[in-house]
């Protein structure tokens, strides 16, 4: 065999090989692309019950503060020290509720703007900072808590008309809350949702499993990849 055709089998060879790269590249391209797409499916589903989840706490949180507004304009216009404690207590709760209602809003937007056929980078980068913002709505939902154990109070009766041991049982309890609503405001964080299971439990009904759920989808993206 002559050294030209030794070379012509090589090229030929070469070709060959190239072919069939370029032929994997594409058939790895397509794959990648089909499971981009299932994935992102799967996380859009995900984060539609996000959104029932947050459009039926807008209505319900809505009808709320309304009760809530009632309430407090009704002890405002009656108003006499006796509604002290509620008025400041209601006044709290209202706030807070309030607040609540307008992340309710914000959350439902930023579930909405997400763009599932957009870079994986991208809507990774969207589902954390959607992910922060529930938790750190949470977090400040639970500083309500010791509010609910001083508005049925009334200077009419309280501490004067009660004894001793009421007023040291209602100090032990209102305390216990105060460090509970502190306890849970600076122990509810995303690194500690990933640590401990309680903390986990503590978010479970604000949506979070959804977004969770559309990471780790993307998630998946990333390990294909690799």
């Amino acid at each position: 065999m002559e050294e030209q055709d030794i070379k012509n089998i090589w090229k030929t060879y070469d070709a060959r090989l190239q072919e069939a790269k370029e032929q994997s590249d594409r058939s790895w391209a397509l794959n990648l692309r089909l499971f981009e797409e299932m994935q992102s499916r799967k996380a859009g589903s995900a984060l539609r019950k996000l959104k029932i989840l947050k459009t039926t706490g807008i209505v319900v949180t809505v009808l709320y503060l309304v009760a809530l507004g009632w309430a407090l304009a009704f002890a405002i216009t009656h108003y006499s020290s006796a509604w002290n404690y509620f008025i400041v207590s209601m006044g709290a709760i209202f706030i807070i509720n309030f607040k609540g209602l307008s992340d309710y809003v914000r959350h439902l937007i930023m579930a909405s703007e997400i763009n599932y056929s957009g870079s994986v980078t991208e809507v990774q980068q969207k589902l954390s900072r959607l992910q922060m913002s529930i938790v750190q709505h949470t977090r400040f939902m639970y500083l309500q808590i010791p509010f609910w154990s001083t508005f049925y109070l009334s200077d009419k009766w309280f501490p004067h008309s009660v004894g001793w041991a009421y007023i040291i049982i209602h100090v032990i309890c209102t305390g216990a809350m105060v460090y509970a609503a502190y306890w849970l405001y600076t122990r509810l964080t995303v690194e500690n949702m990933q640590k401990s299971k309680f903390i986990r439990k503590l978010v479970g009904g604000s949506g979070i499993g959804s977004v969770s759920k559309a990471m780790e989808f993307y998630r998946e993206i990333e390990e294909f990849k690799k």
